[in-house]
């Protein structure tokens, strides 16, 4: 079975983020593969481990710096990887399609994984498009696997903490959430051999991706600031309590 494994390439959450010009971000900070990727090919190769004659693919739509976040999937197990070069940031419906060209010129896909999201966009549309596109079901935020024959079920958790249970057809598309797994890092001998393996280069712009209308761009990106308003909080322990909780249910509703 082929598994592949869509990955991206982002902004490390722990630097400083600096906005350049008016849609885009200095470029210059640490970029890093998308941690809930992490769990997506942590996953993968797991499954590969239980399978015969499968081989887990890495696939990333991005820069020369994307080789970075790709050596990353394949010293954490992946056997090879696609870089889609492509030198500007592309909306989840181009994103998809380079990814389905990308895919289909390379093999037949038995499983695709993906994380549940990106730390940069957020915006929990990719799976969704692939699926489309290939037309295969797709499960979000899954949180437990298991294969049985040409099947999977898996368990999708929801706000609240509520899980909904699935049985998909192979193949099928799985975003990977939190609960997924737990990532394995690479040893020292593992970093070694991923340097030896293949990274496939495909330029964008020979997949014959049409443009349509409709589309998503960046108009203008602005620093998020928290206003915060102190409030002192007077009287006695327990009238100091009783306002407390007041704000927390009222103002806050968190309780």
């Amino acid at each position: 079975m082929q598994i592949y494994v869509c990955v991206k390439h982002v902004p490390d959450s722990a630097a400083n983020i600096v906005i350049s010009g008016k849609n885009s971000i200095d470029k210059s900070i640490p970029f890093l593969i998308n941690p809930y990727d992490e769990h997506a090919v942590t996953e993968a190769v797991k499954l590969k481990k239980s399978l015969k004659k499968s081989e887990v693919v890495a696939v990333c739509l991005g820069t020369d710096d994307a080789e970075k976040t790709l050596r990353s999937a394949m010293e954490m197990g992946a056997d090879r990887s696609i870089l889609i070069m492509v030198a500007t940031g592309q909306d989840s419906i181009t994103t998809a399609k380079a990814l389905k060209a990308a895919i289909e010129s390379d093999g037949e896909p038995g499983i695709i994984f993906t994380g549940r999201e990106s730390i940069d966009d957020v915006g929990m549309q990719t799976m969704f498009r692939i699926g489309k596109a290939f037309g295969f079901p797709v499960a979000a935020n899954v949180v437990k696997f298991s294969i049985k024959g040409s099947k999977v079920t898996v368990e999708s958790e929801r706000e609240g903490g509520i899980r909904d249970v699935y049985e998909l057809p192979l193949p099928c598309v799985l975003a990977a959430g939190r609960g997924l797994n737990t990532p394995e890092y690479p040893t020292f001998p593992q970093i070694v051999k991923a340097r030896r393996k293949q990274i496939k280069k495909i330029d964008f712009n020979t997949l014959g991706i049409e443009k349509i209308g409709a589309a998503m761009e960046v108009v203008e990106l602005k620093p998020f600031v928290k206003k915060r308003c102190p409030v002192e909080i007077k009287g006695t322990p327990l009238v100091a309590a009783e306002k407390l909780a007041k704000i927390l249910h009222e103002e806050a509703k968190v309780i």
